[in-house]
């Protein structure tokens, strides 16, 4: 645990100037007066109830007048130019705060100051002195460096549409996790948020883990479930894993008496039978055929791919009838690592390709092949991202700069070097790397383009965690 500190004082901000700061959209701050460098303090939110959430550490003050580029400041702070303006037609000079700001472990409920108002941007003492640890920064230390570079030079923001976009989205975060993740990803991508963000756990795909428990599980035993109860359990959620890997199930074709469980028609049709319970019973692909081509006719049954999931090791008959009638078993365990392999990384499912291993016959084998592949090409971009890293703080220890920026060559020499386990790669194919990872959709990496490919140069925005 880090160092631990003592403070008694707070300083008063706007509730939203606060949040900023907490978010990592911001690290300075208005005060009405000179902070010395080094100072510690809480940050009191004056127009809101008394919770303080954060404290902060001044690393630098300046005082700046008119005479500096406000449009600029703007871009890299919070403030619009007309609110700059306002500041310095009252009291002539600003005083701008570089704020080091870290977390704490829970909010600190204090007594509301009646006269707190009249505060605002200056210090107050609180009823009790917290005790603070270094332990919950906003930002680490590379990434507020490069933010601190950015502002004392007044260099214009490197993506001001996508600093546009975070602003239009911001209110949607609270009611929608799609605008959240977005959020997240932007923050990051701009540098507004560590490199490094833990995970937490999304409880709307709690439901993953029971793919292989309604599937495998001993229906006689399982609640006093009926055998058709506990079918259609797993065909829901066989149904809800294939819409989340990504095809199109169509409802036409909906199980029961007489019905398919699942026929998928997108990216690719797809004929699905599902069984729950120990063992896949002995009749099950005649039934997958037979029901098929009463539904979709005798030709598109057989062009389209079939399968079978469900439990146990399917008989020598059954596999047999899968090999002559080109169907694919797999069991409900597979479907869920694919599943969680498609929450873990939600772009790597590619439906298309996966097609190529739906071959005949019982191939978890085949699924697992298929998933150890895409795992080792995600490691592959983690490591050129990991390159690119090494590189700027071997270049630029000290983390001063805004961005250290490498050519392909240099990335591809770095890497080849460190590449024990793997393949050499050659400029080319380290180049449709960086290329993939400095894309606006993936925000690894930065890149400034050259006339020539082998002129591109590329710098480090965020790291690809692997697990």
């Amino acid at each position: 645990m880090n160092q631990q500190f003592s403070i008694p004082t707070a300083l008063c901000l706007p509730a939203l100037d606060i949040e900023a700061l907490i978010q990592g959209r911001t690290i300075a701050a208005l005060p009405r007066m000179f902070i010395r460098p080094g100072q510690r303090f809480t940050l009191y939110p004056v127009d809101s109830s008394a919770s303080i959430k954060a404290w902060a550490k001044c690393e630098l003050c300046q005082i700046l007048d008119e005479t500096k580029p406000l449009d600029i400041l703007s871009k890299l702070t919070i403030w619009t130019p007309k609110v700059l303006k306002e500041i310095l037609r009252q009291q002539q000079y600003l005083f701008l705060a570089y704020l080091r700001v870290y977390q704490l472990s829970q909010l600190q409920e204090i007594p509301v100051n009646p006269n707190i108002l009249e505060k605002l941007g200056k210090f107050v003492s609180l009823p009790n002195s917290l005790t603070v640890s270094e332990d919950n920064p906003v930002l680490n230390d590379r990434t507020f460096a490069q933010r601190k570079h950015q502002l004392e030079k007044l260099e214009p923001p490197l993506h001001p549409e996508l600093e546009e976009l975070q602003s239009a989205i911001a209110s949607l975060t609270i009611s929608q996790p799609a605008a959240k993740q977005l959020d997240d990803d932007i923050k990051i991508f701009l540098g507004w948020s560590s490199d490094k963000l833990i995970k937490q756990p999304d409880p709307n795909l709690a439901w993953i883990n029971d793919i292989a428990k309604l599937g495998d599980r001993s229906i006689e035993q399982d609640e006093n479930k009926s055998n058709y109860q506990a079918g259609t359990d797993f065909e829901n959620i066989a149904r809800q894993s294939l819409e989340f890997l990504g095809f199109k199930v169509e409802n036409a074709y909906k199980g029961g008496a007489g019905g398919l469980d699942l026929f998928c028609s997108k990216p690719y049709p797809i004929v699905c039978e599902c069984k729950a319970g120990k063992l896949i019973p002995s009749r099950t692909v005649e039934e997958l055929l037979k029901l098929g081509g009463m539904h979709l006719g005798k030709t598109q049954l057989l062009t389209s791919a079939k399968l079978v999931i469900g439990p146990g090791n399917p008989s020598t008959d059954t596999l047999k009838a899968c090999k002559e009638w080109e169907v694919s078993i797999i069991n409900a365990m597979t479907l869920q690592k694919l599943v969680e392999f498609k929450a873990k990384y939600p772009g790597t499912i590619n439906l298309v390709e996966l097609q190529q291993y739906l071959q005949p016959g019982q191939i978890d084998y085949r699924i697992d092949e298929y998933i150890d592949k895409a795992e080792r090409e995600i490691k592959l971009r983690s490591q050129i991202i990991t390159v690119v890293k090494e590189l700027s703080e071997q270049d630029n220890p000290s983390s001063k700069a805004t961005h250290q920026s490498f050519t392909v060559t240099e990335t591809r020499v770095h890497y080849n070097a460190n590449a024990t386990h793997n393949p050499k790669l050659n400029d080319e194919a380290v180049y449709d790397l960086l290329i993939e990872l400095s894309s606006p959709l993936t925000g690894y990496l930065g890149r400034i383009k050259s006339s020539d490919w082998k002129g591109d140069r590329f710098y480090f925005l965020r790291d690809l965690p692997i697990n």
